[in-house]
């Protein structure tokens, strides 16, 4: 079963942008938020998925992702609750990992995530400058949760 372990944290300057090794624009959306499991559609540049994200256990949890076509990944996504989240993906490549940085935009402009998936929950590295207070964890932070607020200042 796939699994998916990551670490999130908020992003306290913009000391990515010049070390980003490519970025797009997304947006995504939720089929379903229960507590047992999310569907998730996103469009990702020219490309569209559909994800299950099944309940963790610490920092692991169940994860399938499929790519869909972008007519029906665009069709989805107006099928979707609440609000469609719409963010800018930056690659920032730190001693050897892989972090994806978050900026927010529309009604969570101001928000910044960073997340490093790494291969086991005993894995270590540092943190880049750019790092700040570590959220894995805090379901208000989850993109699942912020795709309900009207506002960023309605969770932070």
């Amino acid at each position: 079963m796939p699994t998916e372990i990551e670490h999130k944290y908020l992003v306290k300057n913009d000391e990515f942008v010049a070390r980003t090794t490519s970025k797009v624009h997304i947006r995504q959306g939720y089929l379903s938020r229960d507590k047992h499991r999310t569907v998730r559609v996103r469009i990702a540049g020219c490309q569209a998925f559909v994800t299950i994200k099944g309940v963790g256990n610490g920092l692991s949890r169940p994860e399938f992702e499929y790519e869909i076509p972008l007519p029906d990944g665009e069709q989805l996504l107006s099928m979707c609750l609440d609000f469609v989240i719409d963010k800018t993906r930056h690659i920032v490549v730190d001693h050897g990992n892989r972090w994806e940085v978050d900026v927010y935009h529309g009604r969570l402009q101001g928000l910044m995530t960073a997340e490093l998936e790494v291969p086991d929950e005993d894995y270590t590295y540092p943190l880049p400058d750019f790092v700040g207070t570590e959220v894995t964890g805090q379901a208000r932070y989850s993109n699942a949760a912020l795709s309900q607020l009207e506002r960023i200042t309605d969770t932070i």
